[in-house]
């Protein structure tokens, strides 16, 4: 009985940690109450970014962070970057949120990011995910009032965000979704 009450409990636990890691939605196009175009935010180099450059785009938004266990996808959104950089643009937003993972300054993540990865897309500022103020790009990807599609919880680094050519959420992938994952490549890749 007790091993029992143990095996059941495992595995309990090991489809609650699966669905935390693995899971993802698929949504269909709606608009919301804010245009994803109206956003903006700092490249990690200072300069302002004005999300109306995304028009007609598909977009990929992910928390990042230099150490995690999930640091070594930043090769699967580089590799996205490679092969579909003409049809999706990769967003990296470094966050220290979760576990504290991110604490190097600017330069710090914009040079471990090129030397141990090759990273050649938009590397963002730091940013604030967690708590009441969430940066304004990250307010729209976690609120269905912004976005018309659903609220969404970030839980850990490299989080994946998906959004259409007509600036609309159409995907929210956790973190163990790997950026190569089917879903992803075939929103990509879709003309």
């Amino acid at each position: 009985m007790i091993i029992t009450i143990v095996v059941v409990f495992t595995l309990a636990l090991v489809l609650i940690g699966w669905n935390m890691l693995k899971g993802g939605n698929t949504y269909n196009a709606q608009s919301g109450a804010v245009d994803f175009y109206s956003l903006s935010c700092n490249t990690i180099d200072g300069e302002e970014y004005n999300f109306s450059q995304l028009k007609g785009k598909k977009v990929l938004i992910v928390n990042t962070a230099s150490k995690c266990g999930f640091t070594q996808q930043y090769k699967g959104l580089q590799r996205l970057q490679e092969e579909y950089g003409d049809q999706l643009t990769v967003i990296a937003f470094p966050c220290n949120d979760f576990g504290k993972q991110e604490s190097g300054t600017h330069e710090e993540i914009n040079s471990f990011c090129e030397k141990n990865y090759g990273v050649s897309f938009l590397i963002m500022e730091k940013v604030k995910i967690k708590g009441s103020n969430p940066h304004p790009v990250y307010s729209w990807l976690l609120n269905e009032s912004e976005n018309g599609i659903a609220d969404h919880n970030v839980w850990w680094n490299f989080h994946k965000f998906l959004i259409d050519s007509n600036g609309s959420l159409v995907g929210s992938y956790k973190s163990g979704v790997e950026p190569t994952d089917n879903r992803i490549i075939s929103f990509a890749s879709e003309k």
